[in-house]
């Protein structure tokens, strides 16, 4: 079908005449070389394009919907990536025409024409940008991403608009023009900050500081101005060791709790010279208190030096991985890699941090250039050799480090704090004050940082460590000897020490591991071990044919087991006491020769020990108690052990014993008490919601530690001053049948129609969504109601949310990652919609757990919080409307607690609820 037929409008640089794609679920709008556009089904699409060149935002997203085998794509989100590196961008048609300051399309039939004038602005934006000064030559990039004619498709675009034809046959440097680091600043040494003073902060300092953070056409936030001043408690300077303060703090949403600690936070920096900790759970919030710290610190060179961000290592870009990548890029089999080796070097040049997670890389780049080439370039395997890089004084980590030491305010995670604190070893300087935002997910992240895993995939992590790469894709990873032979040459027996822990490492698994047991063909101890772990799941697991993973209780133990334990315990034991040893000698030597070891000598032998001392008294340790307990008939109390193969979509990818905390929070509560002087602790759904307050408050001293900390928190709650019975309608859908698919689809399909898009839909197994979107995905499109989902679109879960958030019109499918990382204020999120109630999944840690906090009532705290947390997120401002649908009628009344007092729960049938939501939602 054509629609209309425009002759392109000549522009200042040429564009490739070649189709513009812009791709849908139902249809593909297609503007030929012409100039002619035309709206086709997606089976056309793919007789027209296929093998052919054509001009797409997003070419992994743009082959799927029309299920494309292969398309030469010129990608204009690759030119945004470069000509704009390190700048925000929904990756959508809409996104660039806002990103670039266009006019949006507002239909399908638009978006070849946006496509179009997206990439000559961009052409137009590189010739603006400066070619002089400390920094690379886009056009030399360009030169060499172009791989002699055989590979980036918009290197002789970017060239002619630079001013010069391209000639493939033009020798380049590769190395020379992709060497960006050499143009970054270094970072220097400062004296260690002087310890904190102690004085208080007041309530009345804190509501002081907190006005003067407000605009003046703030609303007035009494609720805001109580919250601040209970925070201001937290920083009460201790009397004795085991005075410390502690805040629990729920404020519901509306309050503006961020700025709310910040207040009296900023307060006691002021005042003190010391620094206080922000820990959250999501990034989305990391970037909210980035945002609101701006408040604090309007001068950005001021904010630079004041405002810390620290993440864990594996976040951020090692350059000696970029280094590599682009050194064996020109002679890659992949041309790829030398597509992306340019695009990660014009990042690289212009981040703010490095940070590969949640920072200024955009997620969508990704999908486009390969995670091994991307994200997979951050030290995610504990391989950094510290001083001993090249581009150690230019490192992206070590940076950000420093740069804590002496910052004011540190917008951490959860996990770091939690790292950081049971890594400590005495003397070191840990901050003494903590605020924990997001403090309903303290439970969970406690639970993933203090876990065990004797896994093939982190026992082959350590022996890779120790010994390098022995097989398998070649990569820069040095092993031990590489990182430590030359500090202890001479010393014979540091050096014994060493080649015993070489050799002992060989019981761990090699690379290659899990083909080998599914062969049935293991070699060394923990291959025996994990092949018999495996049996014993295979024999005893219900539902082995299902495509998730596999699980089931330790004991009573197989023979096989039990004697493959015993072998790899004895070899695990042999391997650590060198590894004992040879740190303790390298810890000497810092000592013995303080006056002749240089400055980087004792950070790479500090470093060096550190890890040594990781991996033997933690990883190696814990896999010796897990296998010590094996031999208990009862086992140890204070953990849950069990056997799982883990799978995705019925592929395994691990084996192994599994241990984790049965209550987490008391390796939180050691770790942290014995440095911390005040911690606050706060969170819109701190509580429980049982309606008994003596209650619901036990449950948030439970599950946040406090039960451990031997002293007695202080209690504060201010309530949303949002009008939830006014803004908000609840439905229980009583005429569908959850367990029926297509009548699950088909409300689904018809509720994103009342609402006219804005709609989020959350399900309790991949597999549901699946077969949810696969029913309604055209038919919403054909209503003019893009459908993205997790899982399916191939776009990370923090890009979904981004295009959801910029489409008014936009559906959304997730799980809980959605949940838990969506902040969507205004229209584009009005409805939201569950399948069925979102129960535990009955795993073994659940069972125990269950044991352990009261059975059914652990199940209903856990319940309610995700059902608090889901329908939290429909009203984030004052004039914020939306409606929670819940397609299970199976809803117990005495669930309902999770909602706010007042708001009307209709049970009612689909049809009923239809014509209700679009009276509501107009």
């Amino acid at each position: 079908m054509v629609t209309q037929a425009v002759v392109r409008q000549p522009g200042r640089i040429a564009l490739p005449a070649i189709p513009v794609l812009a791709a849908g679920s139902a249809r593909a709008a297609l503007m030929t070389a012409d100039g002619e556009v035309r709206i086709v089904p997606p089976e056309q699409a793919q007789m027209l394009l296929h093998n052919k060149p054509a001009m797409v935002c997003h070419a992994p997203y743009a082959r799927a919907r029309l299920g494309l085998d292969a398309l030469i794509a010129y990608d204009v989100l690759e030119l945004f990536a470069f000509v704009h590196p390190a700048t925000f961008c929904v990756p959508t048609p809409a996104g660039l025409a806002k990103a670039l300051s266009l006019e949006a399309p507002q239909t399908l039939e638009d978006q070849p024409f946006t496509l179009m004038e997206a990439a000559q602005t961009l052409l137009a934006d590189l010739q603006r940008e400066p070619r002089t000064g400390p920094k690379s030559d886009p056009l030399e990039i360009a030169r060499v991403m172009g791989l002699q004619g055989k590979g980036w498709v918009w290197t002789p675009y970017i060239c002619k608009a630079l001013g010069e034809e391209y000639d493939p046959a033009m020798p380049v440097i590769a190395k020379a023009a992709l060497n960006v680091w050499k143009h970054m600043p270094e970072w220097a040494e400062q004296a260690p900050p002087p310890p904190p003073s102690h004085q208080p902060v007041s309530e009345a300092e804190a509501r002081e500081r907190l006005a003067s953070l407000l605009t003046r056409d703030s609303e007035n936030r009494t609720a805001q101005g109580d919250y601040a001043a209970a925070i201001s408690a937290a920083f009460t300077p201790r009397d004795d060791e085991d005075d410390t303060h502690i805040v629990l703090a729920e404020a519901g949403t509306g309050v503006g709790k961020t700025l709310g600690y910040l207040a009296p936070a900023s307060v006691w920096t002021d005042k003190n010279d010391g620094a206080v900790w922000i820990a959250t759970y999501t990034k989305a919030l990391q970037r909210q208190i980035d945002r609101e710290l701006d408040r604090l610190y309007p001068e950005p060179a001021i904010k630079n030096r004041r405002v810390a961000v620290r993440k864990g290592r594996e976040n951020y870009l090692c350059l000696l991985n970029l280094d590599e990548m682009t050194a064996g890029a020109a002679l890659a089999k992949d041309i790829r890699q030398m597509v992306a080796a340019g695009l990660m070097a014009r990042w690289a040049e212009r981040s703010r941090d490095g940070d590969l997670q949640g920072g200024d890389f955009p997620g969508w780049l990704t999908s486009l250039i390969d995670f091994k080439y991307s994200t997979a370039l951050a030290d995610r395997r504990g391989e950094c050799i510290f001083s001993a890089c090249d581009h150690y004084h230019r490192c992206f980590v070590e940076r950000s480090i420093r740069k804590s030491h002496h910052a004011s305010i540190v917008v951490a995670n959860h996990a770091v704090v939690m790292s950081q604190a049971a890594l400590a070893v005495p003397g070191d300087p840990l901050p003494q004050r903590y605020i924990f935002d997001e403090g309903h997910h303290l439970f969970e992240a406690a639970d993933s940082a203090f876990a065990a895993h004797l896994t093939g995939t982190e026992t082959h992590d350590v022996r890779r460590w120790i010994r390098g790469p022995e097989a398998g894709p070649r990569t820069r990873a040095r092993g031990l000897r590489s990182r430590v032979e030359d500090i202890i040459a001479g010393d014979k027996e540091a050096e014994a020490d060493l080649e015993a822990i070489l050799h002992h490492a060989g019981c761990l698994p090699a690379f290659g591991w899990l083909k080998r047991l599914k062969d049935r063909k293991p070699d060394g101890a923990a291959e025996e071990f994990l092949g018999h772990v495996a049996q014993q799941v295979m024999a005893r697991a219900e539902d082995r044919d299902s495509p998730y993973s596999l699980e089931t209780p330790v004991r009573p133990l197989s023979k096989g087991v039990t004697e493959s334990a015993a072998t790899l315990l004895a070899r695990l034991r042999e391997l650590q006491k060198p590894m004992v040893r040879l740190t303790a000698r390298l810890r000497d030597r810092l000592a013995e020769q303080a006056d002749t070891l240089d400055s980087d000598s004792r950070r790479r032998i500090e470093s060096v020990a550190a890890s040594l001392q990781r991996r033997s008294m933690h990883n190696i340790a814990a896999w010796i108690g897990m296998l010590e307990t094996l031999a208990v008939p009862q086992g140890d109390i204070n953990f849950v052990d069990w056997m799982e193969v883990e799978r995705i979509e019925g592929q395994a990818l691990d084996i192994g014993l599994y241990r984790h905390y049965a209550d987490p929070m008391k390796p939180f509560a050691a770790v942290m008490k014995p440095h911390i002087h005040g911690m606050a602790i706060t969170s819109a759904t701190l509580r429980d919601a049982t309606g008994d307050e003596a209650e619901d408050w036990r449950v948030a001293r439970e599950r946040t530690g406090m039960d451990h900390m031997r002293t007695e928190p202080r209690e504060f709650a201010a309530l949303s001053p949002y009008d939830y019975a006014a803004q908000t309608r609840i439905f229980v859908i009583n005429d569908v049948r959850k367990d029926e698919m297509k009548q699950v689809a088909a409300a689904y399909r018809e509720l994103f129609r009342a609402s006219g898009g804005g709609a989020l839909g959350l399900f309790t197994a991949i597999s549901r969504l699946r077969a949810v979107h696969a029913q309604i995905a055209k038919p919403l499109e054909e209503s003019g109601l893009p459908l993205y989902a997790q899982h399916i679109d191939g776009i990370d879960t923090g890009t979904l949310v981004d295009i959801f958030r910029d489409d008014v019109h936009a559906c959304l499918l997730g799980t809980d990652a959605v949940r838990d990382g969506i902040d969507v204020p205004g229209e584009s999120l009005r409805l939201l919609v569950y399948d069925r109630m979102p129960w535990p999944r009955p795993t073994i840690l659940h069972k125990a757990r269950r044991e352990a906090f009261g059975k059914k009532r652990y199940d209903e705290l856990i319940t309610r919080l995700k059902l608090r947390q889901a329908y939290g997120r429909l009203v984030r401002r004052a004039d914020d409307r939306g409606v929670f649908v819940m397609m299970d009628s199976a809803l117990p009344s005495r669930m309902e607690s999770a909602f706010p007092p007042g708001v009307k729960i209709e049970r009612t049938g689909l049809a009923d609820a239809l014509a209700q939501i679009k009276i509501f939602l107009g």
